[in-house]
């Protein structure tokens, strides 16, 4: 019964030591794969990350037209782009910006019922590394005289 059980404990040991080499060896495989993928992995370069649109009345919309540029070796695919505030609204290309080619995030901000002065951080979720880039829209708002 000892032997019985001291086998099954010994078989139990080796099983689980092959387990953790196999696991081991799949994790150094995924690493050396998401680094590749990293190297290859699209990147977007914008000629300005900040804007600022000065000062503006109440009431008023400016438009700004963030320029970027696929700087990465595969296409560039942008999923998302939210604005800190329901007042500022983005919009990008639904299609795949091409290495070396660029595109624009258009950005309104609608400042009616703001005052003061306004930063509005637009994140931009694509198939980058790292996953998102941030761009600003600041000025000032007055009120309407």
């Amino acid at each position: 019964m000892k032997k019985l059980f001291l086998t099954l404990i010994a078989a139990g040991m080796l099983i689980s030591a092959c387990n953790q080499s196999n696991q081991t060896g799949n994790s150094a495989t995924a690493a050396n794969t998401t680094a590749a993928n990293a190297a290859d992995a699209p990147s977007m370069k914008f000629d300005k990350d900040t804007h600022d649109f000065g000062k503006i009345k109440s009431g008023d919309k400016v438009t700004y037209d963030f320029k970027f540029t696929n700087t990465g070796k595969s296409p560039l695919i942008i999923t998302d782009a939210v604005a800190t505030c329901g007042c500022t609204k983005p919009e990008w290309p639904k299609t795949p910006v091409k290495p070396g080619e660029s595109g624009m995030i258009h950005v309104t901000f609608n400042s009616a019922g703001k005052m003061g002065l306004q930063d509005k951080m637009i994140t931009i979720t694509a198939n980058t590394n790292p996953a998102q880039n941030m761009v600003h829209l600041i000025g000032e708002v007055n009120p309407t005289k």
